[in-house]
């Protein structure tokens, strides 16, 4: 998503949302957003520089519950980071599962923090 993913580094943002257009039309007046189109219920938030992404707005009903932002984390290998999060006392609350851009899970450590990681197709 990023140009400078670097494994197991803080790489996307996701914030959950109920109205998609409502959403982008708001980002895209208060800050000048960008968005790249994924369909009725996701859009990428475009980096400045329009090279990448930052981070996208879900509407499908499976990020955060209360409008949280959710923290992804990028992989270079998806199931050896669920083997690294487990053996960690994490815990998998979602996933691995298949996305159009390649593969995501859901974890929540020691304190309740939940955050995902991913990685490209």
């Amino acid at each position: 998503m990023s140009r400078s993913s670097r494994h197991h580094s803080i790489d996307y943002i996701e914030l959950t949302v109920t109205d998609l257009g409502a959403a982008t039309a708001f980002y895209a007046a208060a800050f000048g957003w960008r968005f790249n189109d994924y369909g009725p219920e996701y859009a990428g938030i475009v980096t400045p520089d329009g090279e990448g992404e930052v981070g996208g707005l879900n509407a499908t009903g499976q990020g955060r519950v209360g409008g949280s932002p959710l923290v992804l984390l990028y992989s270079d290998d998806l199931d050896a980071s669920v083997e690294a999060v487990t053996a960690a006392g994490g815990a998998i609350t979602s996933g691995p599962y298949a996305y159009p851009g390649g593969r995501r899970f859901q974890f929540t450590d020691p304190s309740g923090n939940e955050l995902g990681v991913y990685q490209p197709a």
